[in-house]
């Protein structure tokens, strides 16, 4: 901004100095709040997440208590498969379920509008806001990971703040088709749960799985930081039941967790869930230093 003259004489002619237009993440809530994701998706890529949500007791009950179940898929990219997959999924938890899908990017929602199934499965423009509703949960995949880990942690607290009653957030990330993922599950208290789900056979040790850790922890994974300590724990455990290899990754990848537990690793999950190539903990264990 130009300073006004200490003496008398005309107007500056010169324009004053643009200001620099705020963030986005930071724009007034009068539009949808974030920015656009590259939009990659893949049938089937959030199948690991969805099976797990469905096989929660505690976020199933949560979501059957609900009044009037809504459900948002935020952030579903370029085409609406997984939103229509996740309506599918989550249909054994409550008939009555309604899915609804958000994205930023105005030509993504019209592209969605033929796979709408009014009331059960919609599709609107919203972003970190919500589009004003209220759900039990919100499933945000790949949304954060172009975003500071400040600016991330200001998303969550905005999600937080516009979810229902008892409602839970699932924030985390994947690869393109969905073989290797990480997710937080954050409700009002704030993170619960981080969970690492694979297909075993899709990584040389678990470790591969610190590249789509959440936005909160993939630069925590250093020395010093408790995030780079369970992995390392892990790839232990998981050299240490390489005589389980010729029975295949999977009872590899289940001999590893068992050893981790055995370890003093509060394992919140069981061999069941361990044999589909999840490992569910305490937020706590993982949180940043």
């Amino acid at each position: 901004m130009t300073t006004p003259a200490t003496t008398p004489g005309p107007a500056p002619t010169t324009a004053p100095a643009r200001r620099k237009r705020a963030p986005r993440l930071a724009a007034g809530r009068a539009r949808a709040l974030g920015v656009p994701t590259r939009g990659t998706t893949n049938p089937n890529r959030l199948r690991r997440v969805d099976r797990w949500v469905v096989g929660t007791p505690w976020l199933v009950a949560r979501v059957r208590a609900a009044a009037a179940p809504l459900v948002v898929d935020l952030g579903y990219g370029s085409s609406p498969v997984t939103t229509v997959e996740m309506a599918d999924r989550l249909r054994v938890v409550r008939p009555d379920l309604r899915v609804l899908g958000l994205e930023i990017d105005p030509e993504r929602v019209a592209a969605a509008e033929p796979a709408a199934d009014p009331p059960r499965l919609e599709f609107r423009r919203g972003g970190f806001e919500l589009a004003g509703r209220r759900p039990v949960l919100v499933r945000a995949f790949n949304v954060l990971r172009q975003y500071t880990e400040e600016q991330a942690a200001e998303a969550w607290r905005t999600l937080l703040d516009r979810l229902g009653p008892g409602g839970v957030l699932v924030e985390g990330t994947c690869d393109e088709i969905g073989r290797r993922c990480c997710w937080v599950t954050l409700d009002a208290e704030g993170p619960r749960t981080l969970t690492l789900a694979c297909r075993p056979s899709a990584v040389d040790t678990p470790s591969d799985l610190a590249e789509r850790l959440p936005k909160a922890l993939i630069h925590r994974n250093v020395p010093g930081e408790r995030v780079h300590a369970l992995l390392t724990e892990l790839d232990a455990c998981w050299a240490t039941a390489a005589p389980f290899a010729p029975f295949g990754p999977r009872a590899r990848w289940t001999e590893a967790v068992r050893l981790l537990a055995e370890r003093g690793w509060p394992v919140l999950d069981g061999r069941r869930r361990w044999r589909l190539g999840e490992l569910t903990l305490p937020w706590s264990v993982v949180a940043p230093c």
